[in-house]
């Protein structure tokens, strides 16, 4: 019987998706952005067709180095302003953080199909959305065609259990999850999360274990759709279905997890699965703190730092630099006076974008530099200088260790 990856694939392709099978699937969605979508471009240049299939699902996101970050860049942005004339969806400088503004904009739907230049667009699996990045040839010939090849995943099902402690996040689940299983664990497998666990997080929270998905080397990773999803797309007006894998579904792979004891997480430079209790790395000192990305810069996660950074200074020495993952977040944040709790601290807080994640832009590292992030990725070099070190967390870590000055255990801030 089918897994939910399956069944999407299968009604995308119009055949049976047994693992390990070649199939060519119908998608419903193409995303590009200012960092990828260049070399899409000289794919399309060099076979002489620039139309797509159908532009209005097409979507293209200004958001790597953004605004730009330099005359380099400024020349890619206008590139790709005149391919969105073509009646692409564009979504210019300031509106976010792709994953997050294609998700805010409805995109992403259960049971869709979606390919996207960057490695990230698993995130798009929160909604039970077949989501997968793919290399720039890829999403060309996508982009064309309106189909693509895969190799459908095995399947692997990760069942967690238990009530997360007070101080303890998505973020700290995820990555217990690399690191017991390693950054190959799910390699090219379709990995869903299952449990009461899973089915207590919101929406938002289940971006970050999506998200994080191809961190152990997932293709795609799903949450099947549920009460909660529903009232995601009824918040838009939408009204969508409700899919999940058959109860006898068969599963090539299967963990389960208990994390009522499970202690804030810290993934240490140079892997992101070279994961570590908070209590193991405590004291660490740091030069700077990140708060953004498509991983973490959602309102919820605004909302987790200014609760510890009320009332509060970041310690001096330290730079908190925070980037708001979508325009919509920003506003919100405004609204609710979070932003300004922030800025009271002592934070930074800079234009909707990935920012410092990538190494492109604001909030670049300097040699030896070490910096706590809520982002994705930790390796040398990421986030500017490949002498400086990144230490991956939750919000909540991140905006204690920026007021210590050093990583810090957030669990003392609440209670």
């Amino acid at each position: 019987m089918p897994t939910l990856a399956q069944k999407i694939l299968e009604q995308h392709a119009g055949e049976k998706a047994e693992p390990g099978k070649i199939v060519e699937a119908k998608v419903d969605f193409v995303m590009l952005n200012d960092i990828t979508g260049p070399l899409t471009l000289e794919v399309l240049k060099k076979v002489g067709r620039e139309e797509p299939w159908d532009p209005s699902r097409v979507v293209v996101v200004l958001d790597h180095q953004s605004p730009a970050s330099s005359v380099e860049a400024a020349a890619v942005h206008s590139r790709l302003r005149e391919f969105a004339k073509r009646g692409v969806r564009l979504f210019d400088v300031g509106e976010g953080v792709c994953h997050q503004v294609f998700m805010e904009k409805g995109f992403a739907r259960p049971g869709s199909l979606v390919v996207g230049a960057d490695s990230h667009t698993c995130t798009y699996g929160a909604l039970g959305c077949f989501a997968t990045g793919v290399g720039s040839t890829d999403a060309a010939y996508a982009l064309l065609r309106g189909s693509l090849w895969f190799r459908v995943p095995e399947n692997f099902r990760i069942a967690v259990e238990g009530s997360l402690p007070q101080g303890v996040f998505a973020k700290d689940l995820i990555l217990h999850l690399i690191g017991e299983l390693g950054s190959e664990g799910a390699s090219y497998m379709a990995v869903e999360f299952q449990g009461e666990t899973i089915s207590s997080l919101g929406v938002s929270d289940r971006m970050v274990l999506c998200n994080m998905g191809v961190e152990m080397g997932a293709k795609v990773a799903l949450v099947a759709p549920d009460a909660k999803t529903l009232e995601w797309f009824r918040q838009m007006g939408v009204e969508v279905p409700l899919l999940a894998s058959d109860p006898q579904a068969e599963w090539e792979k299967e963990e389960e997890f208990e994390v009522s004891e499970l202690e804030p997480q810290v993934a240490c430079p140079p892997r992101v699965d070279n994961v570590r209790a908070v209590g193991e790395v405590e004291g660490v000192e740091i030069d700077q703190a990140f708060l953004g990305s498509c991983t973490n810069g959602r309102l919820e996660d605004l909302v987790e730092a200014a609760r510890i950074l009320k009332g509060r200074r970041i310690r001096s020495g330290v730079r908190m630099v925070v980037s708001p993952a979508s325009r919509e977040v920003y506003l919100r944040a405004l609204e609710g006076g979070v932003i300004r709790i922030l800025v009271e601290a002592g934070a930074t807080v800079v234009a909707p974008s990935c920012a410092a994640c990538m190494g492109g832009h604001v909030g670049i590292l300097g040699p030896g530099e070490v910096c706590i992030s809520s982002s994705n990725r930790n390796f040398r070099g990421r986030m500017g200088s490949p002498t400086a070190e990144i230490y991956l967390a939750s919000p909540a870590t991140v905006a204690a260790s920026a007021v210590e000055g050093r990583i810090a255990d957030p669990r003392r801030y609440y209670g």
